[in-house]
């Protein structure tokens, strides 16, 4: 039949490539079939898998999805692959793979030890054989720890993104909105900005505010204003109190150069950055977000399903050790993710794709308000994100962006997580609350009042300072 054909209930499916085995076999999603490139019937998927089950790990070594000669990011994959750590698996199917995953031997460490010996069609693969609990239970094992001014990732921590957006770039408006979610115990991971108006002085004007804020009540968190790469490379050059360059990346060449960028462009900012040595416990200075969608949106995608051609994304993220990487998995809206469940699908896919490949993955658990989802949806998301072991959330005030027009998780979400799950922020962050007397004996946030003299000199400053 050949090696990409299927017996399924009497009748036989071949399908032309190993991509075309990949994007048939995914769980059912609007971005697939908009790209004519999903499954025709379930029995067609579910043949797929078959055939994908009984792939040798070893096949994706031997076929690019995207020819090496046309695409940096494929020379980044294959170049960058380690043989010694791919050995311990090497002899595997794909369908094998995930035994082994799920199995006892299969721990922290093996996990941690595998990571350099991925690609990511080999992640993406063996993901969409697995159900969700497979996919929770594998992430949970994976632990990805980095550093900056804080540790980032450490079992039984969950960190978080606050994100003081404004429709104007209002400094009042955005000194607000951080007091508010410091008041909740949020932004350990990064108090990070999307700027209204995106260009060097406006981008100066945020980072000096925000790190301002941060030396004044010596929080030991790190700021990013998320401009474009180039954007911050000049601020950089222009003195600006850059802790993070950020950039979103995709999992193709051209896809990227649809962002502007190139992997050159990335190594120039992260070099930049470590020059400024502004880290206290670590140097990791890059801050990536992806999602499932980006590459096609582009016309960039090869032919390749969205969540394998995300997946790549997390190799080029990979090469630079980054801090952090999100997922804005709902963002770019219902033509790639139509509803809560495929939402809910994506997410689950990422993080457990990201951080088996070595990633620190995060999620932007949110939704664009034309989807057919809401927020009971993203409560389901980001309780099984947190059950797996996400490395961060993004929080805005009340779950509603009014800058960028879409529903996020609010500061108040984490109070729910911290309490149900037992997970606390990263300890350089915890210790700042207690000194700062905003959490109690048992680490809960407190309330502020007449007798909390330190949170009301907390608000009073913030507010005399952004005034």
């Amino acid at each position: 039949m050949g090696k990409y054909a299927s017996n399924f209930a009497g009748e036989t499916h071949r399908f032309a490539d190993l991509k075309t085995v990949l994007a048939v076999a995914s769980p059912r999603r609007s971005g697939d079939e908009l790209a004519g490139l999903a499954a025709t019937s379930d029995a067609q998927r579910v043949a797929a898998r078959s055939v994908l089950a009984n792939l040798p790990l070893k096949e994706f070594l031997n076929e690019a999805l995207i020819p090496y000669e046309s695409d940096e990011v494929t020379r980044l994959i294959f170049d960058s692959h380690d043989e010694s750590a791919f050995a311990a698996v090497s002899h595997l199917t794909v369908g094998g793979f995930r035994d082994w995953l799920l199995s006892y031997e299969a721990d922290t460490t093996a996990l941690q030890n595998l990571a350099p010996g991925l690609m990511p069609e080999m992640v993406a693969a063996v993901s969409k054989l697995m159900r969700n609990q497979d996919l929770i239970a594998i992430a949970k094992k994976c632990e990805v720890v980095t550093k900056f001014r804080n540790t980032i990732g450490l079992p039984g921590r969950l960190s978080t993104r606050l994100q003081p957006n404004h429709p104007t770039d209002d400094l009042r408006g955005i000194a607000a909105s951080t007091l508010d979610g410091l008041l909740y115990g949020t932004g350990d991971a990064v108090i990070g900005i999307n700027p209204a108006t995106d260009n060097v002085p406006n981008c100066l004007a945020l980072l000096d505010m925000l790190d301002g804020l941060r030396q004044r009540y010596d929080i030991p968190t790190q700021t990013c204003v998320l401009t474009h790469v180039t954007n911050v490379i000049e601020v950089m050059n222009r003195g600006g109190a850059v802790d993070l360059v950020f950039q979103s990346i995709a999992g193709s060449e051209a896809a990227n150069a649809g962002f502007g960028i190139n992997l050159n462009i990335l190594r120039e900012a992260r070099e930049a950055a470590l020059s400024l040595h502004r880290g206290s416990v670590g140097n990791d200075v890059m801050y990536f977000e992806t999602g499932q969608g980006a590459a096609l949106s582009a016309d960039a995608h090869f032919g390749i399903d969205q969540q394998t051609i995300e997946t790549r994304a997390y190799a080029v993220a990979r090469a630079f050790r980054p801090l952090l990487v999100n997922t804005v998995v709902g963002f770019i809206g219902p033509e790639y993710l139509y509803d809560g469940k495929q939402i809910i699908r994506a997410g689950l896919e990422d993080h457990f794709c990201a951080k088996l490949l070595g990633v620190p993955m995060g999620c932007d658990v949110c939704y664009t308000n034309h989807a057919e989802a809401d927020q009971d949806d993203m409560d389901t998301l980001m309780t099984l994100l947190t059950a797996a072991g996400v490395t961060f959330v993004i929080t805005v005030p009340g779950s509603d962006d009014v800058m960028l027009n879409y529903q996020s998780l609010s500061y108040h979400d984490v109070l729910f997580l911290r309490s149900n799950f037992g997970v606390r922020p990263t300890p350089e962050f915890e210790l700042w609350l207690e000194k700062m007397d905003m959490v109690d004996r048992a680490g809960r946030m407190r309330v502020p009042s007449p007798q909390n003299k330190t949170l009301l000199r907390l608000i009073g400053d913030s507010h005399a300072n952004a005034a």
